[in-house]
């Protein structure tokens, strides 16, 4: 077998279980990028990265290389996968760009890939035609409980997944892709028609946005209030949180149905977000009926605790996170702006953003930045 390098780029949950899981694979090496020094310096000391997988096993894997050094981990890759926050792509798009293999193709992708990522990276990447650029529809299992450089726990795996590359790609360099990537996954991994199948894909920027605006919004629970405990994202997700989730989902299907009559692609795979969570966790769903039910009773969400930070006697929601830097900068932003572009009213989609912004005291860096100013043309 054809040995395969693969690069790492981040030191977050998706990027260690990755890091394991790619590890074990045969012919496969892997380097990971991180800015993390504790990380390094665990790995200079000899020590494995373990994953804790759901039936209770243990993988225990040492990567070949863990350094802060792009040139170290990407000079020599076939495979580059992203793995950090939207929001700090740009920086590590910038940092490889220039120090990326010019011989031969190198598959330059994003796990998850939403965010509008192939925009960034055609901008990033412009003068290096050699980088097939890609995504992946969402993460292929999810990944929680990190203890930097030492383990991370996985959760419930999807059973199909799901890659798209920018549209400056050739046929032959997707098909190589997919199977590249396949090779790194157990699920069977389907290759998408259009890039825009993963951007309007609902997933965590409009499911984030609307559970904390459910809860902490105007009219949530906890709204001006300090709240009391910890609360798990999706097993206590509120009512009025899935309300706004089910609306914003709406809104996102008038999107794709407006950019298949103006742009004439075909966006048919994009399914409602009920309908796509249960087609990916399957029998991990014990109750079906709604999305709420869905939500609350999907085990491979369990243990998934929202972004909360111990304020005074409770706790209030933490706007460093990924879920307001990523998830509303990056993510509800690209759907605001394909919204305008293609002169699709938003209305909660746009209220949400709105109040979500005010609460981060502000939007500083958003898909705006490398949004094409002529798209869709």
């Amino acid at each position: 077998m054809t040995p395969l390098n693969v690069a790492v780029c981040g030191g977050g949950r998706t990027g260690h279980l990755n890091t394991v899981l790619f590890k074990t694979l045969p012919a496969v090496r892997v380097s990971l990028l991180t800015q993390r020094q504790d990380v390094i310096d665990r790995y200079s000391d000899g020590q494995p990265f373990t994953a804790l997988l759901p039936d209770g096993r243990a993988l225990v894997a040492r990567p070949d290389r863990v350094s802060s050094d792009p040139a170290v981990v990407v000079h020599d890759a076939d495979v580059v996968v992203i793995t950090v926050p939207a929001h700090a792509r740009p920086a590590v798009l910038s940092s490889i760009a220039d120090r990326l293999p010019r011989d031969r193709p190198v598959y330059v992708g994003a796990i998850p890939g939403f965010c509008g990522f192939d925009l960034l990276a055609e901008k990033m990447l412009t003068d290096r035609p050699q980088a097939v650029i890609w995504g992946m529809k969402d993460v292929p299992h999810t990944a929680f409980g990190l203890r930097p450089g030492v383990s991370v726990r996985m959760g419930g795996a999807k059973s199909v997944l799901h890659v798209a590359t920018h549209d400056r790609e050739t046929p032959v360099a997707r098909q190589r892709l997919r199977e590249t990537v396949q090779r790194l996954f157990e699920s069977p991994v389907e290759l998408l028609r259009d890039y825009l199948e993963i951007t309007l894909t609902p997933a965590n920027p409009i499911m984030h946005s609307s559970a904390i605006y459910g809860l902490i919004g105007p009219y949530g629970q906890w709204h001006d209030r300090l709240i009391p405990r910890l609360v798990s994202w999706w097993t206590e997700c509120s009512e009025l949180g899935a309300y706004f989730m089910q609306r914003s989902d709406e809104e996102n299907q008038r999107l794709c149905k407006a950019a298949e009559q103006q742009i004439g692609v075909d966006l048919a795979s994009v399914k409602p977000l009920k309908q796509e969570i249960v087609e990916a966790y399957g029998a991990q769903i014990t109750d079906t009926r709604t999305l709420l039910s869905v939500l609350r009773t999907n085990r491979a969400y369990h243990s998934i605790q929202a972004p909360l930070v111990a304020h005074g006697d409770g706790y209030v929601m933490d706007r460093q996170s990924r879920a307001f830097q990523e998830d509303v900068a990056f993510g509800l932003s690209t759907l605001v702006q394909v919204g305008n572009r293609l002169n699709v009213p938003l209305p909660h989609i746009e209220e949400i953003y709105t109040w979500c912004a005010s609460y981060m005291g502000g939007v500083s860096r958003s898909a705006r930045d490398y949004f094409p100013p002529n798209w869709p043309a």
